[in-house]
């Protein structure tokens, strides 16, 4: 809108000169602003972040150069068409979607689920951002929402036993579990002091996220260290770790 000085005085009748009016940009406010900058030094992306990020990149660069050519990558032998290695292991940031191979079919293991996992990440910055985080486990809701969650883990404890044509998948029936367990802890614990208090006071997100990190970490040290000949469950201190 238009405002006018009222430092400056008018002859009645008399043409306002441009200089004595100035523009006001009224902005409205919101109950929830998206960014509190209130007290924060604010700084352009650029060249002052990607200034970091590019010194970063080289200096990942330079180590990982000077990293090879101090030590030979661990490879093995030549590939041999009439000689499979058993078990045929996969990088292991692969191993996780190689060990749900053992569970479900490829179509499953490595396109669904995978899939999933990536189409979550891409719509997420479509949702609102909340900048607080809201404990899930306090207050007069924490029976509920523990009685939700454990309802909704039990059905998926379920699932994951039966399934796989393979038998349970007890990589995640076990995080899942452990999970569980550990947001009933407070109900022992306490939820007003310690590690009871800590673990109420977690997100939805928190242990959503958690989940998905516990379940891919153990199906890959499974896949690592738990897996010999014909994909077959092996112990690394009786057999050692098959490459």
């Amino acid at each position: 809108m238009r405002q006018r000085d009222p430092s400056l005085h008018l002859e009645p009748g008399a043409v306002p000169d441009p200089t004595s009016v100035r523009l006001t940009v009224v902005e409205e406010e919101t109950a929830h602003p998206l960014l509190d900058t209130t007290g924060d030094d604010w700084l352009t992306t650029t060249p002052h972040l990607l200034l970091r990020e590019v010194t970063a990149v080289c200096i990942l660069i330079t180590v990982l150069a000077v990293v090879s050519f101090l030590f030979d990558a661990p490879l093995l032998d030549l590939a041999d068409p009439a000689k499979t290695p058993n078990p045929s292991k996969a990088p292991w940031y692969f191993l996780g979607i190689q060990e749900l191979l053992h569970y479900y079919p490829p179509l499953v293991s490595g396109i669904v689920l995978p899939g999933l996992a990536i189409l979550a990440l891409l719509v997420i910055p479509y949702f609102d951002i909340n900048q607080e985080r809201t404990p899930f486990l306090t207050g007069t809701a924490f029976g509920t929402h523990l009685a939700g969650v454990w309802a909704f883990g039990l059905v998926a404890i379920g699932l994951f036993t039966l399934s796989s044509s393979a038998g349970a998948v007890w990589p995640l029936i076990g995080a899942t579990g452990a999970l569980l367990l550990t947001m009933a802890s407070p109900l022992v614990l306490g939820r007003s002091r310690g590690i009871g208090r800590w673990i109420a006071t977690r997100s939805l997100p928190f242990w959503i996220f958690t989940w998905f990190v516990v379940s891919w970490t153990v199906l890959t040290i499974i896949g690592v260290y738990f897996r010999g000949p014909g994909w077959s469950f092996t112990l690394p201190w009786e057999v050692g770790i098959y490459d």
